[in-house]
């Protein structure tokens, strides 16, 4: 089923939604700040280009922000798909087209696009990778926070969720969320993390360690200082890992940023080249057909290990 003209406009963003003030962050102007609305400029214009046929203008712009307009993409395909009922068609077809080499990122969008239609992520999910589809719920924790940051930041509230291993994944967006909450300032989000209970800390040092290293924003003294705060929360593992994700899939989708390679430097410990073989690694150790959400957490205490062996 098409959708309508009519539709499409009704879904079409405001492009200042990328303006993060209307969120009521906590920001601060400067470079950190450009960056991340930046993240959030693209990701609507993949979106709006993707509802008005056009997403093959992403490749248009420059590589360092495409992931994010990828993860537009596959927002706006989900919710096409979940309105008109075609069972993923249209996600399929993006991941096995443009965006093949985006994977990590279209996965991230199809979470925000459930979230979008306040819809449980995975329900109706068809021909998704085993693995990462389980980043759909790392997506929707991204945009529950986003959208809801009163109750899911303020409140520190968690979505009624099936299982622990959900709740965890959840977490993992909702630190990369908090990393745009307080406008990549280190000191600024460990203090959002330590605000959580001891139990869900963890995964959110992931999620900030994979927008540190993903997104940016923050310089050399400041990554520096997000890692002692990690490594004091005892934590420092999770966001080497988170930042070990974020190298893997930005070399998936091409030469891996400046930031990016810095980023892996301090909070891994490591060049990107190795903090990524750390993620092929654990895959492989997964062995054949790993599709659970346990998998999906095995995968990331793998590399959380690759990290401990690495900096004994």
């Amino acid at each position: 089923m098409a959708p309508s003209r009519g539709l499409r406009r009704f879904l079409t963003k405001d492009p200042r939604e990328a303006d993060l003030s209307r969120r009521r962050f906590r920001l601060r102007e400067g470079h950190s700040r450009r960056i991340l609305e930046s993240a959030e400029e693209s990701y609507i214009f993949g979106f709006n280009a993707t509802l008005a046929r056009e997403t093959d203008k992403i490749e248009l712009i420059e590589q360092a922000r495409r992931g994010f307009a990828y993860e537009g993409a596959g927002a706006a395909c989900t919710v096409l798909d979940l309105l008109t009922l075609t069972r993923g068609r249209r996600l399929h077809e993006l991941l096995a087209g443009p965006a093949k080499h985006h994977r990590h990122s279209v996965y991230l969008g199809a979470g925000r696009g459930y979230a979008l239609l306040r819809l449980h992520p995975m329900r109706g999910l068809r021909r998704a990778h085993p693995l990462l589809r389980w980043l759909v719920v790392d997506g929707f924790g991204f945009q529950q926070g986003l959208t809801r940051a009163d109750r899911m930041v303020g409140e520190r509230s968690m979505p009624d969720l099936l299982t622990r291993s959900h709740c965890a994944i959840f977490d993992q967006g909702l630190g990369r969320l908090l990393w745009y909450h307080d406008c990549a300032q280190p000191d600024e989000v460990a203090a959002r993390i330590a605000g959580y209970p001891v139990g869900r800390r963890g995964d959110l040092w992931s999620g900030a360690g994979f927008a540190a290293a993903y997104t940016g924003g923050a310089d050399l003294e400041e990554l520096q200082r997000l890692a002692a705060h990690a490594g004091a929360d005892g934590f420092r593992g999770h966001l080497a890992q988170g930042c070990a994700f974020a190298v893997t899939a930005r070399a998936q989708a091409g030469p891996v940023p400046e930031h990016t390679a810095e980023a892996a430097d301090v909070l891994a410990g490591a060049v990107p080249e190795e903090a990524a073989s750390w993620a092929d690694a654990a895959l492989i150790a997964l062995g054949h057909d790993p599709h659970t959400h346990e998998d999906y957490q095995t995968w990331h205490a793998g590399v959380r290990r690759a990290w401990a062996r690495r900096n004994r």
